[in-house]
């Protein structure tokens, strides 16, 4: 019993470590990549159970939602470049004192996120949960915001 404990506590202070120095890496914006790839990870873990539940499950439509959030991850790329060509012509044109670092990036993670949980809500009622309308209304009004 002493070493399932112990075995607990050392795999709660590594994920302590990693999310701390994550932060420390990136700040909040590492939250936000955190978050969207978790979120994208849940997604692929209840769509897969989703259609498991329904019999309907297969390798083919699995593969297809990796190549999905692959081009989600080469978006985000995008944003991330964008950002940075957007701050270095920033800082080198003259007569522009404006500070633009990070406009882009995370408006596209907020978005992704919204997606990604209105989709896991789908899922979950996919399986047979009831999900609150509010909830709906919610991920879909924070995707709408976001997309404006």
């Amino acid at each position: 019993m002493m070493e399932k404990k112990n075995g607990f506590l050392y795999a709660k202070a590594a994920v302590a470590a990693l999310c701390g120095a994550f932060t420390a890496a990136f700040g909040w914006l590492g939250w936000l990549v955190l978050a969207w790839a978790v979120c994208m990870a849940l997604d692929w873990l209840s769509g897969s159970a989703a259609a498991a539940s329904r019999g309907e499950w297969s390798s083919a439509a699995a593969r297809a939602g990796i190549w999905h959030k692959a081009g989600m991850v080469v978006v985000v790329c995008v944003a991330a470049l964008t950002d940075l060509v957007l701050c270095v012509a920033m800082q080198n044109l003259p007569g522009f004192d404006l500070d633009v670092d990070g406009v882009v990036l995370p408006v596209v993670l907020v978005w992704y996120i919204f997606t990604e949980l209105g989709s896991i809500a789908e899922n979950g009622a996919a399986m047979g949960a009831p999900v609150p309308g509010w909830l709906v209304a919610i991920l879909a009004e924070g995707k709408e915001k976001v997309s404006k």
